[in-house]
């Protein structure tokens, strides 16, 4: 190998080392932007899903879906829907499932509505303190036969939460999963909905309803601007290396 070769070949790896480098911060920096990008988009997502949701919840309560339209209902354009039922109200089929509101630790109150045409949809009654999840301590508001519903559809939670998971078996339930109070408690065709009835007064003044949490976090903007930010100056980095380089040749 000749001395010129010899000084080369070191020369000749430090390129490649540098296109390598610099082809790995051009794609991380076009992928930290393009999360910046899905960001905004998320953004636009959420601003029309808090509008849609603001007028669902404002506007004119219709009928709950029957059960010709159970298969169509989707989180998008159901969720929060203003709704009304009339049926019979089996307050011996209740289940408490754990809640943390606004009035503090306690259940909420789920008990079947039994509709006209047979078919059932359980009802969130609302909020009990922990005090007085037996039942005999808030016998006034066991209302049973015919009532009319009227709050916010929501959609079946199955399983439980992230932290903890329904206990059928025990009647421990930490979710408003429908389809398996309905089977522990003997209901048959459930909805596969619940509603949180709205701020009417129940006897007694149990349970509380109106609680439900309306709350959508909206930080993509702010998301977005880190990465943008973060985009930038990996740019910058990857400029200075070339002109570093440039500079050195020159």
């Amino acid at each position: 190998m000749t001395e010129s070769t010899a000084e080369q070949a070191p020369k000749h790896r430090s390129t490649i080392a540098l296109t390598i480098f610099c082809g790995l911060l051009f794609v991380v920096m076009c992928a930290v932007f393009a999360l910046g990008v899905w960001q905004l988009e998320r953004r636009a997502w959420k601003l029309d899903l808090i509008a849609r949701i603001d007028q669902r919840i404002n506007a004119e309560p219709t009928a709950a879906p029957a059960r010709a339209e159970w298969e169509g209902i989707t989180k998008e354009n159901d969720e929060y829907r203003r709704v009304t039922a009339e049926g019979t109200l089996q307050s011996d089929k209740e289940s408490l499932v754990y809640a943390a509101t606004e009035l503090g630790a306690g259940y909420w109150v789920i008990a079947p509505l039994t509709l006209a045409d047979g078919t059932s949809v359980m009802i969130n009654r609302g909020f009990v303190p922990t005090n007085k999840r037996d039942v005999n301590s808030r016998s006034d508001g066991q209302i049973s036969g015919p009532v009319k519903i009227t709050g916010l559809l929501r959609l079946n939670e199955p399983g439980g939460t992230f932290i903890r998971s329904n206990d059928p078996a025990n009647d421990r339930w930490y979710s408003r999963d429908v389809d398996a109070m309905a089977a522990k408690r003997g209901v048959a065709d459930i909805a596969p909905y619940f509603i949180d009835a709205d701020a009417t007064a129940n006897p007694g003044g149990l349970p509380v309803g109106g609680l439900t949490q309306v709350s959508f976090p909206n930080n993509h903007l702010q998301y977005a601007l880190t990465w943008f930010a973060l985009a930038a100056m990996l740019a910058g980095l990857l400029v200075y290396v070339l002109r570093s380089e440039l500079r050195q040749r020159g």
